[in-house]
C-alpha cells in the first residue's frame, strides 16, 4: 500500500511537469511567431514614419524565449544603425510608436488610449504621426489626449476643457466635419 501512495505524487509531479513543459512550448511557438510578424511590421512602419531608414527587433537572449529581452536596432535616414538608447526624446518616441503601430498591424484591437504620445514630437513628426493615426482609425478607436495641433487636425471629435469662471471648469466638444462645414457656409 505504501508503495502505491507514494508514487502517486511523483506520477502527479510527473504529470505537471510535463504539462508545463508543452506550454512552454506552445507559449514559446506562439510568441516567437507573433515576434516575428511585429519584426516584419516595425520596419515597414519605421520606414514609413521616419522616411526611409531600418528597423528590428532582437532577442536579447534568443536561448531562451520565455524570459529574454527585446532589443531595438534602428537606422533612422543618414544615420549609423544605434540601440534605441542613443536617441534624443523625439526620436525615442517616433521609434515607440512606430513599435506600437507594428503590434496594431499584427494584432488590431478595438480601442486604445494614447496619452501625449507625440508630445516630444517637431512639427513635421507630429502631422506624419497623426495620418497614420487616421489610417489605424478605420479598425482602432482611439482616444487621443494631445495638445499638439497637427494631431487634433486628424481627430473626427474633440473634447476640451475650459475654465470661463475660477474654479469652473467646463467640457466642451466639438465634431470636426461639422465645425469644417459651419465655416465653409
Amino acid at each position: 500500500m505504501q508503495q502505491r501512495s507514494t508514487s502517486r505524487p511523483k506520477l502527479a509531479q510527473d504529470s505537471i511537469l510535463k504539462a508545463i513543459d508543452e506550454m512552454d512550448e506552445i507559449m514559446i511557438s506562439r510568441f516567437s511567431e507573433t515576434f516575428e510578424k511585429i519584426n516584419k511590421e516595425f520596419n515597414i512602419v519605421f520606414r514609413n514614419l521616419f522616411g526611409g531608414g531600418k528597423a528590428e527587433l532582437r532577442y536579447s537572449d534568443p536561448d531562451n524565449i520565455l524570459e529574454t529581452g527585446i532589443d531595438i536596432d534602428v537606422q533612422p535616414p543618414g544615420k549609423a544603425v544605434q540601440n534605441i538608447t542613443l536617441f534624443s526624446g523625439g526620436e525615442k518616441a517616433l521609434i515607440a510608436i512606430s513599435c506600437l503601430f507594428a503590434i496594431l498591424r499584427v494584432r488590431p484591437v478595438p480601442m486604445c488610449i494614447l496619452d501625449e504620445v507625440e508630445a516630444a514630437l517637431d512639427v513635421a513628426n507630429v502631422e506624419r504621426f497623426a495620418k497614420y493615426l487616421r489610417e489605424f482609425s478605420t479598425q482602432t478607436q482611439f482616444i487621443v489626449v494631445t495638445h499638439r495641433e497637427g494631431t487634433m487636425e486628424e481627430c473626427d471629435l474633440l473634447y476640451g476643457a475650459t475654465m470661463q469662471q475660477k474654479g469652473v471648469t467646463k467640457l466642451v466638444s466639438v465634431k470636426l466635419k461639422d465645425a469644417i462645414d459651419l465655416a465653409g457656409a
